[in-house]
Order: structure tokens, then C-alpha cells, then sequence
């Protein structure tokens, strides 16, 4: 594909990157798409499920002694904040060490996927759980859920821009399944906690895993504009050659 793509005139194949990099990103946002379509049009089966879930979980929380707090602890110390405080941090490291595109990368990435939470909770304005036992309230509305979709965004920025520092497959699948772990973990603190919906976490997820994969992809044929090589985000990293 690549050798491909380098035979075809610049402008072509800028255009079947941005091609690419749609698709890449309609990977992530369709689930996304699908959920809130069904959010907004309350349709019946994704409510009914949605409600024997918080409630199966929930109940599962109420059962185990101190495991309420366990999850209000650990739901905070992996809440937008630390993605952020995390992100500004890489920012400024890269930015100290000349990889100044790829720190401003790296606040944009967190930025937007904030913004862009905040924009659709305004939108779609999906009330909360109300729970008979309640172990957690959080103000505002509930679909897409922040805490998952930053756990999303920020699990997987870091791991990008940390893959050109591990040498070696199992490192860098290590990397990612521990990003995963993290985010499913969130999610299910939040519903767990009676704070969101299944449906509001998975779309979280989605929407924060999209927005990754957009301004990678963006940065990506930056990168190859620029004359660099060809890299491959998710095994390499956005900047490969960072050491």
C-alpha cells in the first residue's frame, strides 16, 4: 500500500490518506453515532436494558462492604483531571525536548476530546440514573459519560506517544492492554456507581477512541507532507522517532 501510495502524484495521495483516516475514524464513531441516534429517539429496548443493568450492577457494589468507596476512590484518581494534568505534563516534556508539534498534539487531543463531551451532554441532555440506593451523584446531564471518554482519550494519547520509547511487541501490547483495562475499568465504576448508564459509558468510549484517532490520523499525514516516512500510529507511535 504504501509503495502504492508513493507512486501516485502528491495530491492524490494526500487525498487517499484523508480517505483512510475517515474511515479510521468511522471505525470509532459509528457505535458512538448508533447509540445517540437511539438515545434521542428513547427507543425502548436500549432503556430497558440500560435499566437492568445499573441496576445489576449496582446492586452487585451495594453487596460487598467498602467496595463503594473503593470505586468512588479509584474513579477519581482516574477522572478527567488526571488525563489532563497527564497530557499537560507530556506537552510539556516534548515541548522541552523540541517535539513542540507533538506537544501541542497532545493538549489539543485532551482539549477537544473535553470540548467536544460537553458539547454532545448539551445536546442530547440525557437524564441521570436515579437509583433507589444512590452510592454517587454528579451534576449535568449523562450521555456521553467524561469520565469514560476521558479514560478513553487519555489511556490511549499516552500510549502513542510512549510506543517509540518501548522496544519490542510484548511491551507495546502491554501498553495497550493495560489502556484498555483502565478504560473498561472506568466505565464500569461509573455505572456501578449509579452515575451512568451502560449505553452513556460505551458511547464515551467510542467518542473518545474517534477523537484519538483523528488527530493521530491528522498528524499523520502532517508527518508525511512534511516528507517524513510512512508510520503506522498504533504499533509506532504518532512520532516514532521521539527517543
Amino acid at each position: 500500500m504504501v509503495r502504492l501510495l508513493e507512486r501516485q502524484d502528491p495530491d492524490h495521495r494526500l487525498g487517499v490518506r484523508l480517505t483512510l483516516a475517515t474511515l479510521a475514524v468511522t471505525l470509532f464513531s459509528v457505535p458512538f453515532m448508533l447509540l445517540a441516534v437511539l438515545v434521542l429517539a428513547a427507543f425502548p429496548p436500549l432503556y430497558t436494558f440500560d435499566e437492568d443493568m445499573a441496576q445489576l450492577f449496582h446492586r452487585h457494589a451495594v453487596s460487598i462492604d467498602g467496595y463503594p468507596d473503593f470505586l468512588n476512590v479509584a474513579t477519581e484518581v482516574f477522572g478527567p483531571w488526571t488525563w489532563r494534568v497527564l497530557a499537560v505534563l507530556a506537552a510539556v516534556w516534548l515541548w522541552r525536548r523540541g517535539w513542540r508539534r507533538l506537544a501541542v498534539w497532545s493538549v489539543v487531543t485532551i482539549t477537544v476530546s473535553g470540548l467536544l463531551n460537553l458539547a454532545v451532554k448539551e445536546l442530547v441532555d440525557r437524564a441521570r440514573p436515579a437509583l433507589p440506593e444512590p452510592l454517587l451523584s454528579a451534576p449535568g446531564a449523562s450521555f456521553p459519560s467524561g469520565h469514560a471518554m476521558a479514560a478513553a482519550t487519555g489511556t490511549s494519547m499516552l500510549v502513542l506517544l510512549l510506543l517509540p520509547l518501548l522496544k519490542g511487541r510484548t511491551p507495546r501490547m502491554i501498553a495497550w492492554i493495560t489502556a484498555a483495562v483502565i478504560t473498561v475499568f472506568v466505565a464500569y465504576s461509573r455505572v456501578a456507581l449509579g452515575v451512568h448508564w451502560v449505553s452513556d459509558v460505551v458511547a464515551g468510549v467510542a467518542l473518545g477512541l474517534a477523537t484519538v484517532a483523528a488527530t493521530a490520523t491528522g498528524y499523520e499525514t502532517w508527518r508525511r507532507d512534511e516528507g517524513r516516512r510512512p508510520a503506522v500510529p498504533y504499533e509506532e507511535g504518532v512520532e516514532p522517532e521521539v527517543s
